[in-house]
């Protein structure tokens, strides 16, 4: 077991750097299945998501190049298999990419369904098999594997409403509608900058996709992506929860390599609340100089305060004077943070959709478990801010989305250390 010992109560200080942005990784490293060529992609975060998928790249034949720790060259000229290894794609929820991509190269593609983080019912696949059948493909899904088939000549363009704005799918449809013959339009898509970096990074390769960022994208299908260079963008959520560590911790922070505009749904919401946020041409100062204030959030899709964002903000609501709300507006269950929260002495009830944060002057360190990435993340926060001395358990999570987080938070002053454990023997949570 992988276990975060931090003891808390210490200011923030100092500079830290965005990786790459997590989301936009796991869908350009499939994507690059799709070039009949080399791609070099700069900007790729080292964290345990984007390993496995290398993992997955290799297995199906690519051959990876590691530049430096964050520039890769993938050739998928040799890649000639349309199954995806079951061991590998079980483990991460992204793998579900593999479908579009295996379907759009080569006709056909067998997925095993994916793990990663499960928030319940609100997660299913059903948006991205609906567009893979309006592009001809029959899909099958006995068990937990996807069989996917294009008709005879390969995938055909289509016409897609998704039925609800769904990040996923979006980005699914339109890697396999890269390659399709004509023209595809998918409707009611998701807007986030993540959605954005894919359809630039296929156009990079050669591609002809539009309105990526607004409600319709447009496909015009070519015949083969040549490769090229792309640069992934910065990690909007990474940036976020190191903001809202300062809001709920204290200090001076300049977050460097960030876009500000993709960060306004959230900086917007911590100004509210009481932080100061100074904005630059690629980076953000925020200060602690009082303190922060009840408020009421609802997640929604972008330009909305993400989802992705609900617990590290909830941390700052635990400890924010007066009454606040959130209602989580994506998925049905992403409040198993709040049952550790309340055990390091946070006052929360939580209803359905709905939970209340009636603010504490502080926290007390204990031992608390990550739950899922985001909710990991928030855990890492609370301790930050806490009394005392806090292990969080099951920081595998965590290490899924953010790179070097150890020694980026020591860099500002957090005493937090990283330790490996066995099941049976875990930390002490004395002293």
């Amino acid at each position: 077991m992988i276990q975060y010992l931090i003891r808390g109560a210490k200011p923030l200080n100092g500079t830290v750097t965005v990786s790459g942005a997590k989301n936009a990784a796991v869908a350009i490293l499939p994507a690059a299945l799709l070039v009949d060529g080399v791609c070099h992609i700069e900007n790729v975060p080292d964290i345990s998501d984007v390993r496995l998928f290398l993992q997955i790249l290799e297995a199906l034949g690519a051959r990876i190049r590691r530049k430096s720790p964050n520039c890769l060259e993938i050739d998928s000229r040799h890649v000639h298999c349309a199954t995806a290894p079951k061991d590998l794609a079980q483990k991460i929820r992204a793998s579900y990419y593999l479908i579009g991509v295996l379907l759009g190269r080569f006709g056909k593609a067998t997925v095993s369904l994916p793990g990663g983080c499960n928030f319940g019912s609100t997660r299913p696949i059903d948006q991205h098999i609906k567009g893979f059948e309006a592009l001809g493909a029959t899909v099958d899904v006995p068990g937990d594997t996807v069989f996917a088939e294009a008709p005879e000549g390969g995938l055909l363009s289509g016409h897609i409403y998704l039925d609800v704005v769904s990040v996923g799918a979006t980005m699914n449809i339109m890697m396999a509608a890269t390659l399709a013959e004509g023209t595809t339009i998918i409707e009611n898509c998701a807007k986030e900058p993540h959605v954005v970096d894919l359809a630039n990074f296929l156009n990079a390769m050669g591609a002809h996709i539009s309105g990526a960022g607004t409600d319709i994208i447009k496909i015009r299908g070519v015949e083969r992506l040549a490769g090229g260079s792309y640069s992934i963008i910065p990690d909007q959520i990474e940036a976020g929860t190191y903001i809202a560590a300062v809001a709920a911790a204290g200090g001076n922070v300049l977050v460097q390599n960030v876009i500000p505009k993709h960060m306004d749904c959230i900086t917007a919401k911590l100004r509210e609340m009481g932080l100061s946020v100074s904005e630059y041409d690629d980076a953000i100062r925020v200060e602690k100089t009082r303190p922060l204030k009840a408020s009421k959030v609802k997640t929604l899709p972008y330009p909305g305060f993400p989802t992705d964002m609900q617990p590290q903000v909830g941390v700052c609501m635990a400890l924010a004077e007066g009454t606040s709300f959130i209602t989580e507006g994506i998925y049905d269950t992403r409040f198993a943070y709040t049952a550790e929260l309340t055990r390091m002495g946070a006052k929360i009830e939580v209803s359905g959709k709905t939970a209340v944060f009636e603010g504490v002057e502080s926290l007390k360190g204990c031992t608390v478990r990550a739950h899922d990435l985001r909710a990991g993340a928030a855990m890492v926060i609370a301790a930050l801010a806490a009394e005392g001395q806090t292990i969080v358990e099951n920081a595998h999570y965590i290490e899924r989305g953010y790179e070097c987080i150890i020694e980026k938070l020591t860099a500002l002053g957090a005493d937090i250390t990283r330790v490996e454990t066995r099941d049976d023997d875990p930390v002490s949570a004395a002293g």
